[in-house]
């Protein structure tokens, strides 16, 4: 290594600098918004009011936090939407691992031409109007199956999967699988699936991160408080300014209300993002393998 450092000629090392500070820049303009948001969410209502809050907490406390979990909706809104998101990421897993799979066989005969349906429907769709009607006369209004089934598949992870299986798995695979007795179930049970691990991890976060932030769905869908997500109690607090009296009982000696909805802005945000940040570095290690080798070829 230290041979290869003494080769370098001077360009390619200011080229090297230019690239570590340019991504350094980016990093700190990434990571500036997340540090504000979290030290506004736990800082005095008044400093973050005033402009006051640049990078640390002023006068740090949890008010906004106490303020967000006496909402009466909170509760049942988190668990909600973890619900969904478990769910109707389970339900995305398997239609897809089962459509990509045989789509990445070579013996699929008329493999195109279902190809080409998918696709399709990328392109073009019923509408929003259609696409209620069907949900209506499906029964599924307010149930969850109204989150969960309109979005069942995701056409492109379908095509990232099916790539992912053509790339990693050789044929030989299953050639040797079908002549040690294995059928075709048994060998996506227990050989693709175990193989396929960094896929599996990628599109579970894209699919767990779609139902979480999910909240267009249930407007539509969903006309019971007791069945709305997360982001739907986010929505009416932040856009509708739905700040419910007895969130203010405890702290209305101390906080304006207008103080109280920008300090709730932040500490809804800490709290909808929180779960998906802690998720995030379990699957972070097969993310970008995933992504590349899934994304090799069409």
């Amino acid at each position: 290594m230290d041979n290869f450092q003494t080769k370098l000629s001077i360009g390619d090392r200011m080229f090297s600098w230019f690239i570590y500070t340019l991504m350094s820049l980016f990093f700190l303009m990434v990571l500036y918004p997340l540090i504000y948001i979290i030290s506004a969410s736990i800082s005095d209502p008044s400093a973050v009011v005033a402009g006051k809050v640049w990078l640390w907490p002023v006068k740090p406390n949890l008010m906004g936090y106490e303020a967000v979990f006496k909402h009466k909706l909170i509760g049942s809104g988190f668990l909600n939407s973890i619900y969904y998101t478990f769910f109707g990421t389970a339900i995305n897993i398997v239609m897809t691992i089962l459509a990509a799979y045989p789509l990445s066989r070579r013996d699929l005969y008329g493999k195109n031409v279902i190809m080409f349906l998918f696709v399709f429907t990328t392109m073009f769709s019923g509408g929003l109007i259609p696409s209620y009607l069907l949900v209506k006369d499906l029964n599924m209004l307010n149930t969850v199956w109204a989150m969960v089934l309109p979005g069942a598949l995701s056409v492109w992870n379908v095509i990232i999967t099916r790539t992912y299986f053509q790339t990693s798995l050789p044929p030989e695979l299953l050639e040797a699988a079908q002549m040690d007795g294995c059928n075709d179930f048994k060998f996506v049970w227990k050989i693709v699936i175990p193989l396929s691990g960094p896929i599996i991890a990628v599109m579970t976060l894209y699919y767990a991160v779609g139902h979480w932030n999910q909240y267009f769905n249930a407007m539509i869908y969903l006309n019971k408080q007791d069945m709305y997500p997360l982001q739907i109690i986010l929505r009416n607090i932040l856009i509708q300014n739905d700040v419910n009296a007895l969130m203010l009982a405890d702290i209305e000696n101390t906080a304006k209300r207008e103080a109280l909805r920008v300090l709730l802005k932040y500490s809804l945000i800490v709290v909808s993002t929180l779960p998906l940040m802690l998720v995030y570095p379990f699957v972070q290690k097969h993310f970008v393998k995933g992504v590349m080798i899934g994304s090799l070829k069409g």
